[in-house]
C-alpha cells in the first residue's frame, strides 16, 4: 500500500534541511556530513521527479513542490513521535530552553518535584540569553522567556509576573541599615530590549535625587541576575533583585528582605512552544506542573 513512498529517513533528513533552509545545519542537527544530506534530498528528489530546492550560490530556498512536502512532513514525524514516545517504554526527553538565572535559581531546584511526578519524562536544560526559534529547532520543546508578555502571540502561556525586592544578607543589613551608606548592587541586561529596572529609577520613581542617595560608585552592575544573587549572599550589598529567583535563599535565611525596602514591578516570565508540540503529552505535562509551582491560573 505505501510502497511507493521514500524511506522515513529520506523525510527526516528532507525535514531538517527545510526548517533550517541548509544543508550544513541539518547535517549538524542529525549528525551526518552535509555531503550524505545533499545526496539524501538528491535521491528523493529523483524518486519524487521533483526538485524540492532551488540551490543558489550561498543558500538554499524552497520550491513550492519542496513547500507542500516540508508541511506534510514535520507534521507527520511530529505526530509518530508523539504517539512512539507515549506508547512506549522508553523514557520521553523534554528539552527546555531558558535563561541562566532562571535555570539556576529556580527550575533546576524544583525538578527533582517534577521527576517524582512524572519518572517517565527526562528535563534537558539548555541555556542562552538568544531565543531560541522553535519552528526550525525541533531540538527544543519548550523555552521560558523573559520580558514584555506578547498576548497576540501563538502557542505562548503567561507563567507570570515577578516582583523585584531588597535584600541583603543578615549581617550586611546590620552594619548598613541605610540604602544611602550602602553598595547597592543591580543587573545590567544583556537583552539590550528589556526596559531596566535599576537603583536609579527606583529612586527617580520616587522623586528623590538619585545622587542624594547614592553615588555612582556604591553601584555594582552584573549582566546576569544570579550573579547579582550571588554578590548579595558573599555580604557585598544590597540586592534589588527578583522575589522569584530568590526562594531559596530566603527559605534558609542567607538573605533577607530590607526593612526599609520597598517592591518594584518586574516583568513576565512566559512558555513558548511551536504549533507541533503546543498539544503533546510531555509538554502538557510541563505547563501544567510549571503552573501549579508558580501558583498562577493562564490568562
Amino acid at each position: 500500500m505505501f510502497s511507493h513512498l521514500p524511506s522515513l529517513n529520506s523525510i527526516r533528513v528532507f525535514d531538517a534541511a527545510a526548517r533550517l533552509l541548509s544543508f550544513k545545519l541539518a547535517a549538524l542537527e542529525l549528525n551526518v556530513t552535509a555531503t550524505a544530506v545533499s545526496h539524501q534530498i538528491r535521491a528523493l528528489e529523483d524518486k519524487l521527479g521533483a526538485l524540492l530546492f532551488e540551490r543558489k550560490t550561498r543558500s538554499i530556498d524552497l520550491t513550492p513542490e519542496g513547500e507542500r512536502l516540508a508541511t506534510v512532513a514535520n507534521q507527520s514525524l511530529q505526530q509518530l513521535g508523539h504517539v512512539i514516545d507515549e506508547i512506549s517504554n522508553q523514557q520521553t526527553v523534554l528539552t527546555v530552553s531558558t535563561t541562566s538565572s532562571f535555570a539556576a535559581q529556580w527550575l533546576v531546584p524544583k525538578l527533582e518535584d517534577f521527576h517524582q511526578r512524572y519518572n517517565d519524562i527526562q528535563v534537558v536544560v539548555k541555556t542562552g540569553e538568544a531565543l531560541d526559534d522553535l519552528l526550525k529547532d525541533r531540538r527544543v520543546d519548550v523555552a521560558i522567556r523573559y520580558g514584555q508578555f506578547d498576548s497576540e502571540l501563538a502557542y505562548s502561556v503567561k507563567l507570570t509576573t515577578e516582583r523585584f525586592g531588597m535584600y541583603a544578607t543578615p549581617s550586611y543589613l546590620q552594619s548598613h541599615p541605610q540604602l544611602k551608606a550602602a553598595t547597592l548592587i543591580e543587573t545590567a541586561w544583556k537583552n539590550v530590549q528589556l526596559p531596566p529596572i535599576t537603583w536609579q529609577q527606583y529612586f527617580q520613581n520616587k522623586g528623590v535625587d538619585s545622587h542624594g542617595q547614592f553615588q555612582a560608585s556604591h553601584v555594582r552592575r552584573f549582566d546576569q541576575e544570579q550573579h547579582v544573587i550571588q554578590a548579595a549572599l558573599a555580604g557585598q550589598g544590597i540586592a534589588l533583585v527578583s522575589e522569584l529567583l530568590i526562594q531559596t535563599a530566603l527559605k534558609q535565611g542567607w538573605l533577607v528582605k530590607h526593612p526599609q525596602g520597598e517592591i518594584v514591578a518586574g516583568l513576565t516570565y512566559s512558555m513558548l512552544t511551536s504549533i507541533h508540540q503546543h498539544n503533546s503529552l510531555k509538554v502538557h505535562c510541563f505547563r501544567e506542573w510549571l503552573l501549579e509551582e508558580l501558583a498562577i491560573r493562564m490568562d
